[in-house]
Formats: C-alpha cells, sequence, structure tokens
C-alpha cells in the first residue's frame, strides 16, 4: 500500500470509470465525425459527475486531506459524510458543509461600540 491516501475510494474509482468511457465514446465520435456520439460523450461525462458526488455524498467517497490509515481500504464508507465535511465543495454544494464557529467582534477599550442594536454583551465587554 502506498504511503499517501488518494482516490482509494469507490465514489473516486466509479467515477473514474464511467468518465474513462465517456472520453473514449467522445474520441470516437471526434474519429468518426459523428455529432450524436459526441453528445453522447459529454452526456457521460456529466454523468460521472452526478454518479460520483452521490456515491461521495451516501459515504463512498472521502473528506479533503489525509485519512487515519484505518480507513485507507477501498471498501470503507466514511462515517462523517452524513454531517459534511469541513472544506469540501461537494458537501457545501449539497448544503452540508459544516460551518465554521462564529469569532466575536473585537472591541478596543475605552471606544464604545458603534452600531450595536441592544447587544448587551459587546456593551458590557466595551464598559470592561
Amino acid at each position: 500500500m502506498s504511503l499517501h491516501d488518494e482516490g482509494h475510494t469507490v465514489a473516486g474509482w466509479t467515477g473514474t470509470a464511467i468518465a474513462t468511457a465517456g472520453s473514449g465514446l467522445l474520441g470516437w465520435g471526434v474519429c468518426a465525425v459523428s455529432v450524436p456520439a459526441l453528445v453522447a460523450g459529454f452526456a457521460v461525462g456529466a454523468v460521472s459527475v452526478l454518479v460520483t458526488w452521490y456515491l461521495h455524498l451516501a459515504g463512498w467517497g472521502k473528506p479533503p486531506g489525509p485519512r487515519p490509515r484505518s480507513q485507507w481500504p477501498l471498501g470503507v464508507r466514511d462515517a462523517a459524510a452524513r454531517d459534511g465535511h469541513p472544506a469540501c465543495v461537494s458537501c457545501r454544494l449539497a448544503g452540508r458543509a459544516r460551518r465554521p464557529a462564529p469569532h466575536h467582534r473585537y472591541i478596543p477599550h475605552g471606544r464604545p461600540p458603534t452600531g450595536n442594536r441592544g447587544n448587551r454583551r459587546l456593551t458590557e465587554e466595551a464598559d470592561s
């Protein structure tokens, strides 16, 4: 097994296989000068993207970055996929992305906050 964790997922290999078939069909359409084959090749390519996305959201993909070695085998499902992965474009597009923790506004000492609409916490912090 390699020392890197790239592409060892059902979603990745399935999407690659479908995209390869679409590329072959597209290439054949170019050589045969066949518009229906070109359209079919593009359609199969689009299907490969949708299938890969669906499998990723179903837990057969992986989050961005390396995973623990115990999750490297091909048939291991990702239990965190249901909640979404941080910094994952696929999860963000599906509305599953984890939101980062909210940060608090910095209020310098001695200056009252401007635009404070009844937020006591900001007022109390500014007074201390």
